[in-house]
């Protein structure tokens, strides 16, 4: 029995409905979709290229800052971050996670990727200090106060991060005994417990000091009883985008990423 024109019109008008929320659906993912490559379509129809740059902890204010210099001067790419202790960021290359370079805060960490990474470029160096708890109120001056178990605790960096090798490369070279009362996984986690008063002192590099000035104060450690951090970047050999990522490892060097990383107190290469 042939249908009411009602119904016919009702179904009629719920198809194209219908037809109307897809196409709205699908309009924006078209214009954001991001493809396997990690190549991302970007609002007016170019391609943009997606890095993912695995870094340091101690990087993670000045590379924020560098990264968005880098992409103001290079629209069609975008880079991403992914912050930690140079041991993990070596675990995770040579687990293979997918990334296109890396950043480590030491030369052996870097060392121990040679079968992962292209040749590595050292895009600037660092040094230590003891960073204390505002107004210094343990009155430490140097090194030997550290030894001082009962009246102040230490954090240092884990010995497998760089940080925690050389702060106790350079505790052993001065003879100097110190039992932390924590380990931590990567420098800025000591940063972190002075900060929040559940450390009186811990070993820092400079500009991890430099980040927390309202919370914490540095003492400088004379060069002669300090150890110089270089940080090695290199492209990983799996990433799929090799000529975006070693345009941005070799940007690093240019002037003026060097400007910003040695107004963050990183040091020349």
């Amino acid at each position: 029995m042939p249908q009411p024109r009602t119904v016919r019109r009702t179904r009629t008008v719920r198809r194209a409905a219908t037809a109307l929320v897809t196409a709205a659906l699908l309009v924006p993912l078209a214009a954001c979709g991001k493809d396997d490559s990690g190549t991302k379509a970007s609002g007016d129809g170019s391609a943009r290229t997606e890095l993912t740059v695995l870094a340091a902890s101690s990087l993670t204010d000045v590379f924020t800052k560098a990264g968005a210099a880098y992409e103001k001067e290079h629209p069609g790419t975008k880079v991403n971050f992914s912050f930690a202790g140079s041991q993990e960021l070596a675990a995770q290359v040579t687990q293979g996670a997918p990334a296109d370079a890396v950043v480590t805060a030491d030369t052996k960490t870097m060392d121990r990727l040679t079968a992962d990474v292209g040749t590595p470029t050292v895009i600037a160096k660092n040094r230590l200090v003891i960073v204390v708890g505002e107004g210094n109120p343990k009155k430490i001056k140097g090194l030997k106060d550290l030894t001082d178990l009962a009246r102040v605790k230490v954090a240092l960096a884990a010995p497998a991060v760089p940080a925690g090798r050389y702060s106790r490369q350079i505790l052993a070279a001065q003879k100097l005994r110190v039992q932390p009362l924590t380990q931590e996984p990567n420098v800025r986690a000591v940063l972190s417990k002075v900060e929040l008063g559940e450390a009186d002192a811990g070993l820092v590099y400079k500009t991890d000091a430099a980040a927390a000035p309202e919370k914490t104060d540095a003492i400088d450690i004379p060069d002669a009883q300090n150890a110089v951090a270089s940080y090695p970047a290199a492209t990983l050999k799996s990433s799929q985008h090799a000529e975006a990522a070693a345009a941005f490892v070799k940007w690093l060097s240019t002037p003026e990423a060097q400007r910003i990383l040695q107004q963050a107190g990183f040091q020349q290469p």
